[in-house]
């Protein structure tokens, strides 16, 4: 659904409590008319952004956080989007309106951006203020992969607290306990996700439009299919292209006429930008050969990066177990690559491991001492899965 009027306005058209999630980029207080041209240059859209005092700015905001308010679900929560310009005084606003002890996350959201623009630091980033209207919040926990830089090895290693308090890693005897999987690293409030860049098929002229991958991520993470998405200050449509991608229902607000048509189109053909950058991370921790990337790719492995003895550990679905693999290398006989595999997991004592090699017939399997030798050849998912789960 979409409502052109202003938000204050529009959203006394809503019933009160059912508004499952609210997602608001408002004007930023720049101090300027923002404007832009779509790529053909047939069409310019544009938004006032001037005021005449910080005050005046935040009396507006607060305004019609407080209707929002009204609408949001005790389950539901709010993600406010602004950036350097006011954040500290919309912060206050949003303690006003939902209170300071429902403050949850202050997300970042980093990209990189390349300008010679003005004397000082180049502005990377830009802040989402994320408050729930109650202590029952809906917040589905996302994980996401560890750093390239992490001892991967020593994550399967139950920690406890030792008799001075300090973490410690928990033993059975003298055997190391291990935790049976892990599924990766709580998502943490800074999100690197590209800027949408002036070529992206996504782009549509808008002045301050953001990525789809954004808004996806938000959705995700307090709400679910089914549920109702509202975005106050709708722009380009963006929340509303989300929401529909990810099977959420949604209402869009904004005073501009043409920022409801543009966002009605796109929501009947929603085009959304992939980045390369979250599929395969950042290469500058990374030294495996492009080889053995390969090999542990084919069997579902999620690559260790400084081991010389262990180049992945296997993956069951999302799962990270504490079974680790190594890709026998060129040169090196099928007895050295054993012992090598052996000895760097002799700390933790894995109960399973896995060779790939180029010295065992395709036809054949060997399994010695909890020890899985596969042939290259046979180096898959499905065949790893077959033996080990």
């Amino acid at each position: 659904m979409f409502i052109n009027k202003d938000c204050i306005e529009a959203l006394s058209e809503i019933k009160e409590e059912t508004v499952d999630l609210i997602y608001l980029d408002p004007p930023f207080f720049t101090q300027k008319k923002q404007k832009q041209k779509t790529r053909d240059n047939t069409k310019e859209y544009s938004f006032d952004d001037s005021w005449s005092s910080i005050d005046e700015y935040r009396d507006y905001i607060q305004d019609r956080l407080e209707v929002c308010k009204k609408v949001l679900k005790k389950t539901g929560s709010i993600f406010l989007h602004c950036d350097k310009a006011a954040s500290h005084h919309l912060r206050i606003a949003l303690d006003n309106v939902f209170g300071y002890s429902n403050f949850q996350s202050e997300i970042i959201w980093t990209y990189r951006r390349w300008s010679n623009a003005k004397k000082g630091l180049l502005n990377s980033h830009q802040v989402i203020f994320f408050y729930s209207k109650t202590k029952s919040f809906k917040f589905n926990q996302m994980f996401q992969d560890y750093s390239p830089a992490t001892n991967i090895d020593q994550i399967f290693q139950e920690r406890v607290r030792n008799e001075h308090g300090k973490s410690a890693y928990k033993k059975d005897g003298d055997k190391p306990v291990l935790i049976e999987k892990k599924k990766g690293v709580p998502l943490s409030d800074v999100w690197e996700i590209p800027y949408l860049n002036p070529k992206a098929k996504e782009r549509v002229g808008y002045p301050t439009q953001k990525p789809i991958l954004l808004l996806e991520k938000i959705i995700e993470l307090a709400s679910d299919e089914g549920d109702v998405v509202m975005d106050p200050f709708c722009g380009s449509g963006t929340t509303m292209v989300a929401a529909k991608l990810l099977n959420r229902k949604f209402i869009g607000m904004d005073v501009s006429k043409d920022a409801i048509e543009l966002s009605k189109q796109r929501v009947d053909n929603p085009i959304k930008s992939e980045s390369a950058l979250m599929k395969k991370g950042r290469q500058s921790y990374k030294n495996q050969c492009e080889n053995i990337t390969a090999y542990l790719g084919e069997i579902n492995a999620y690559p260790v990066q400084r081991n010389k003895g262990i180049d992945g550990f296997i993956k069951d679905g999302e799962e990270i177990k504490p079974i680790p693999v190594k890709v026998q290398r060129d040169g090196e006989t099928l007895k050295d690559a054993q012992e090598t595999l052996l000895k760097a997991c002799v700390k933790n004592e894995y109960d399973t491991k896995v060779l790939i090699s180029d010295e065992v017939s395709k036809d054949k399997y060997i399994k010695k001492d909890n020890l899985h030798i596969i042939s290259k050849g046979k180096a898959s998912q499905a065949h790893i899965s077959s033996i080990l789960f």
